[in-house]
This record gives C-alpha cells, structure tokens and sequence, in this order.
C-alpha cells in the first residue's frame, strides 16, 4: 500500500507547523507591523540564523544521509553572498553617483557614469576598473542566476574530479578544506576583483529603499529566509524518503555494495554534493544582506567545521535535527559573544565568555559524539517514542549488517 509523503513524513508537517507558528510570532512582535517587543537587530539575528538552518540541512544531506563529510560548504554560502553582494553593491553606488553628477553643467556620459561607479566601489583597492567578474553586477535578474550557476558549477567541477577518482573518507574531506582554503586566500587579494580583504559592505541598504525603515526590510527578509528553509527541507525530506534517499544511504554505509548492484555511485554523490552546494548558496545570498558585510574570512575553512559541528550537535541524518544544533548554536553564540553571558568569576582568574566561547563548542561537540551520537534530535526522539528498528531474527544477506525481518516488513 502506497502512503502519501506526509503519511511517510510527519515530520515534515509538524515543522512546516512550528516554522510558521514562530514566523507569525515573529511577525507580530516586530517592529514593523507588531507590538515592538523584539528589536529589529534581533529580527536580523533571527532571520540570519533561519540561513543557517537552511546551509545545516544541505550539509546534513551531504554528510548526514550520503555519508560525504564536506568541509567546504560554507565556501558556497560565501559564493552566494558574493553574487548577491555585487549587485546590491553596484546597484546602490550608482544611485549615488547619479545623484552627486545630475547637478553637473554638462551631463555626465554613460562611460563617466560607469568610471565614477568603479572608482568608488574599487578605490579602496587602488582601482577603478571594473574586473570581469562584474560584467553582470548592473542586472538583478543576472546576478540572481550567478548566486547559482557559480557555486553549483564549482561543485559540479570538484566534484566530477573528486569523484571519478573515487576520493572518499578523510582525503575527500581535506580536499574540500583545501578548496575552501584556496578559495578564501585567492579573494583575500586585492586584484580578486572582489575587493580583497575589505570585502563587499553597506549590503543592508536596499537600493531604492531609502524611504523604507529597516524595521520593515528585515521583515521582509526574515519571511525571505522563513521559506527558504520550509522549502529547503521539504525538498531534502523528499529527497531522503524515496529511492533516491534510499541508495545515497546505501552509498554512506556501504559503498561498495551499491556498487555492486549496478548504481551509479559517483552520478549520485556528484548530484547530491551540487545541489546542496546550490541550496547553501541561496542561503548566502539571503544571510549577508542581512548581515550587511561580507569578507573573505566569512570563507575560511574553520566556518564549514563549524557548520559540521552545529549538524552532529543537532544530530546528523535527521533534518530536524541539523536544524536544531544550528539554530541552538547560533543563538547561543550570539549571546555569548555579543556579552550579554555574565562572566564567571573564579578569584584567581575571570572567564569571559566572548574568549572561551570557542572552547566550550569544542568541549560540547566531543562530549556529544563520545555520549549522544544522536545529538539533540535524539531527545526528540525520546519525547516523540520513536524507536528505531529492533535488529533481531534472521538476517536477509551475507553479514550481520544486513537488513533484518522487522525491517523488511516496514
């Protein structure tokens, strides 16, 4: 008999259920449209880590269910923001520089028009010159394609390499910290085109929205973000519940048998490590307005550790639980370094929570995969009943590790 997807997935329901409840309260508690009571930078924060929620998802689909441990997924948030980041930059400097020339006594050429745009977005950098890289920046349509085209032809690239060789493991893992390390020293040069190390900033200003309060553009884009992951994770819960989902979890626990049995092993890892290449770099491109800045740093390969820790604190290989760890974390860092934790004082020595933040995720992150593999989607688990298979009776293959009789009948 044939279920539904939600019969399958009543999972899916209940935090679609829950990401709209807290979206209305959100909504009416802003600043915007509601009663006031959450600032609108903590709408910001909020809408910020809805992103991250939404990369924690395509990492854990990457790790989680095809057993890839990536190390480089940030890479293609960063891209995403890059992309983004262009136009809003280009967009919102030309409304400048129009307004400061349409006073001037001989009407200004296009060609000036574009030569007094790049001296102000690349003068901070010695140049004026527009890299090749923005021949796209003045179209919003263009520019939403690049967010992406190109992190999901970077992925597609690495990962056809990858892949073909058969890398996996511990190497796979470090070629993808390697490529974000590339990544991130080639943008901290100056002549990038990316403007090195000073990165692209005033993201938050809208162009044309001058007249519009900041309260109600980070509404806007916390609704932005809010659907962005419901339709994230009901893309990767469709995904996991199929066929599909079926054999990149036979790909993660044992490779060599799905080989076996005719599939293509590398076309199925190669799709999935793009499409959440692609998923991460559209929460980017929605993360970075928010945050108004982006740098090479944002890059740097100790982001996707930590995106890795937020997904097994959460517990990995279920979505809700990715989900969960990054927002835990986030929100908890958040209060620990913006100094809101009180710091402890021990007579000989104060700790302060900004500088030992760092410590206690790495404390907490051994602790969880040493006592609670299953991290905290595992207490939801408990409060939920649902318990994973028995394995007992006879086994259904050559080995121990094969499907079991309970299993078979579900």
């Amino acid at each position: 008999m044939n279920r539904s997807f939600f019969a399958r997935n009543p999972s899916v329901l209940v935090f679609i259920a829950v990401l709209a409840l807290f979206t209305l309260a959100v909504t009416v508690t802003s600043e915007a449209v509601g009663s006031g009571a959450l600032s609108t930078s903590f709408i910001k924060t909020l809408g910020k880590t809805l992103c991250l929620c939404l990369v924690a998802i395509a990492m854990d689909l990457i790790w989680g269910f095809a057993g890839i441990l990536s190390l480089g997924h940030m890479a293609f948030f960063g891209l995403g923001g890059y992309m983004i980041g262009m136009w809003l930059m280009y967009a919102r400097t030309e409304m400048i520089v129009t307004a400061s020339m349409a006073n001037a006594e001989i009407p200004p050429t296009d060609q000036e028009i574009v030569d007094a745009i790049g001296t102000q977005i690349f003068g901070v950098v010695g140049s004026s010159d527009f890299p090749p890289i923005w021949a796209f920046a003045d179209s919003l349509t263009l520019q939403l394609a690049m967010v992406v085209l190109v992190p999901g032809l970077l992925a597609l690239v690495f990962g056809w390499l990858a892949f073909r060789s058969r890398v996996t493991g511990v190497y796979l893992s470090i070629l993808t910290q390697a490529m974000t390390l590339a990544l991130a020293l080639y943008l901290f040069q100056n002549d990038s085109g990316l403007r090195g190390n000073n990165g692209l900033s005033g993201l938050q200003n809208l162009p044309g929205a001058d007249a519009i309060p900041q309260a109600d553009i980070s509404l806007w884009f916390f609704w932005a973000s809010a659907l962005a992951l419901a339709l994230g994770y009901l893309l990767a819960a469709w995904i996991t519940s199929g066929k599909f989902g079926s054999v990149i979890r036979g790909i993660r626990d044992d490779e060599a048998r799905v080989r076996f049995l005719g599939y293509s092993v590398e076309g199925y890892k190669l799709f999935v490590f793009t499409l959440t290449a692609v998923i991460a770099a559209i929460a980017g491109a929605l993360y970075y307005p928010q945050a108004g800045i982006i740098n090479p740093a944002e890059i740097a390969p100790i982001a996707s550790i930590y995106l890795a820790v937020w997904v097994a604190i959460g517990g990995r290989g279920r979505l809700y639980g990715a989900v969960i760890g990054a927002a835990f974390v986030s929100l908890l860092s958040t209060w620990f370094t913006s100094g809101q934790a009180p710091s402890i004082p021990l007579g000989f020595y104060t700790i302060d929570w900004v500088d030992w933040w760092q410590v206690l995720l790495g404390i907490s992150f051994v602790l969880v995969t040493l006592f609670a593999p299953k991290g905290i989607g595992g207490l939801v688990d408990i409060f939920t009943g649902r318990i994973p298979p028995k394995r007992h009776g006879a086994d259904l293959g050559p080995d121990s590790g094969s499907l079991q009789e309970q299993e078979a009948e579900q």
